[in-house]
């Protein structure tokens, strides 16, 4: 380049056209300048970079400092019709709820295969567990280490299981088992021989492992979670028995009440429920971290 002429350096290449943004030359003879290329707006189509930074843009397009309304915390889901598990609901059976947090609450299942048999729900309308925002997730986490350590002081350990098939609104079965009756293994044992009777792929999955990295949201699956953190997971493609989970847990090898496998068998009137209801509430304040908030 030292070799080269000034003006072989600023010859622009063959087929080259003018700027088409560029000011025609018929304005520029009418006296407007032309701005040099250094001082034209640096204006994008998507962002201003002529505007300060750090400042966003809203869903809506509009900046969101011009915004007079701050930002509403995101409301829950709604149901697209009536909903027994909402607990906005007019459905919901309110007095077997036992427990209320911010995302999450617990209820007495009704019919259960114990007294203390409980649900995880969450407040919102989400249909499973792979469809829960991260908020959420993380109170049914803190349910689950809470009520694991509610029920081994009582001389029990907990199974949890989730049916995405055939159900509208994500119900999180805890069933607490008497240390005496059974150890883990049993339980595991239990359900893997009962799978592979009635020709279900039951398969166990990494402890830490987490169920949206192995179902997508929509998708039809059963899972199983042990006190020891193992998980056990099927998918669901055709047909799949709406009461396994209790079935098994109702087995001679388990809980050994096989009469109790369908909640339909085991209800009992609404004032033996409030009782139940009652009695878990006691029993679960020393343990219920949403008195902490």
């Amino acid at each position: 380049m030292k070799l080269m002429d000034a003006a072989e350096l600023v010859k622009q290449p063959p087929d080259v056209t003018e700027n088409p943004y560029r000011k025609s030359g018929k304005e520029a003879s009418m006296g407007k300048p032309i701005p040099a290329p250094e001082e034209e707006s640096a204006c994008q189509f998507f962002f201003d970079l002529n505007e300060k930074q750090g400042r966003k843009r809203s869903s809506t397009g509009r900046d969101s400092k011009s915004s007079p309304h701050p930002k509403q915390p995101r409301k829950p889901p709604q149901p697209p019709g009536p909903c027994w598990f909402c607990l906005a609901s007019p459905e919901v059976e309110k007095h077997l709820v036992v427990n209320i947090g911010t995302h999450c609450y617990l209820a007495l299942a009704k019919g259960g295969l114990s007294d203390d048999h409980v649900l995880i729900l969450p407040i919102g309308h989400y249909q499973s567990v792979v469809e829960l925002s991260a908020e959420v997730v993380e109170e049914v986490e803190k349910y689950k280490v809470t009520l694991r350590r509610f029920f081994k002081s009582r001389g029990k350990r907990c199974v949890l299981f989730e049916r995405n098939y055939k159900s509208h609104h994500l119900q999180l079965q805890v069933i607490p088992v008497p240390l005496s009756r059974c150890t883990t293994d049993d339980i595991k044992d239990a359900f893997v021989t009962q799978a592979e009777q009635q020709q279900i792929e039951l398969l166990e999955i990494p402890e830490h492992s987490d169920i949206k990295q192995i179902a997508q949201p929509g998708a039809a699956y059963f899972y199983v979670e042990l006190d020891t953190g193992e998980k056990l997971f099927h998918r669901i493609k055709k047909n799949f028995p709406l009461q396994f989970g209790r079935e098994v847990l109702a087995s001679e090898a388990i809980l050994n009440i096989p009469d109790k496998s369908d909640w339909r068998q085991c209800q009992v009137s609404k004032e033996e429920e409030e009782m139940l209801a009652r009695r878990f509430r006691k029993d679960f304040e020393p343990f219920d971290f949403t008195l902490d908030d």
